[in-house]
């Protein structure tokens, strides 16, 4: 009698556990579905590639980092779910929002541009979050287009670069002529004169088809030249 009473009181538990771990799963997925998670993540990863295109067409710098293209999407990516699951959860929201506060950023963003392309991929996952996919995707379009336009047709500018020439002193007057002909954009970095001859660093912007250190070599005195890429702390 003892035996059956355990064990009856054993299968009671059971089948509450079972009763508790349903419910649990069912109130888990009530407002969560596996379909909106795989809708968010794939819309995600959509708007996470249009940001990476735009950084690329958009970048106005000299190293190009793809690194922080796939960075871009997978903020993108990530702040997606986390936002989907803290949402309808109050106490969840402010322990995130805890958790965050105490997180470092230890990289160094050198072009103030860059952290608006990170603020741009975390407003894109919120939204996806939030299941504003329409509003998302309208707000990634519209973004990608202006940027487009404002790079290409007003404010893109020749590649900045780091004119440095060896030459005798006889020849610096050819070099000046030839320097106003060819470069509009142009500014004397500094200038220093031995007695084995002189040495100019020149910032120059030129379009990329420009060949400027042959035609420099081709003047006679210029004992070499060399063309450096630079980058302003505005990105140009």
């Amino acid at each position: 009698m003892f035996i059956s009473t355990a064990y009856a009181d054993g299968l009671k538990s059971v089948l509450t556990n079972e009763s508790s771990l349903s419910e649990y799963f069912s109130s888990q997925f009530q407002n969560l579905t596996p379909w909106k998670i795989l809708i968010g993540l794939g819309l995600g990863l959509v708007v996470g590639l249009i940001i990476a295109f735009v950084y690329k067409r958009c970048y106005r710098g000299v190293l190009y980092s793809p690194n922080f293209a796939l960075t871009l999407m997978m903020l993108t990516l990530i702040t997606t779910p986390v936002v989907m699951c803290i949402k309808s959860d109050i106490a969840l929201s402010m322990g995130m929002v805890g958790a965050l506060s105490i997180v470092r950023f230890r990289t160094a963003v050198k072009d103030p541009m860059d952290t608006a392309y990170m603020f741009w991929a975390l407003t894109m996952g919120i939204l996806l979050g939030a299941e504003l996919f329409v509003h998302a995707l309208a707000v990634v379009l519209g973004i990608s287009l202006i940027l487009l336009i404002m790079t290409f047709f007003k404010f893109r500018n020749p590649n900045a670069y780091l004119l440095v020439v060896h030459y005798d002193d006889y020849a610096e007057q050819e070099i000046t002529q030839l320097l106003r002909r060819t470069v509009k954009q142009r500014k004397l970095r500094s200038k220093t004169v031995t007695r084995s001859g002189a040495e100019i660093t020149v910032e120059v912007r030129l379009d990329s088809k420009q060949d400027l250190v042959s035609a420099v070599l081709n003047i006679e005195g210029v004992h070499d030249a060399t063309l450096v890429a630079c980058q302003t702390e505005a990105g140009a």
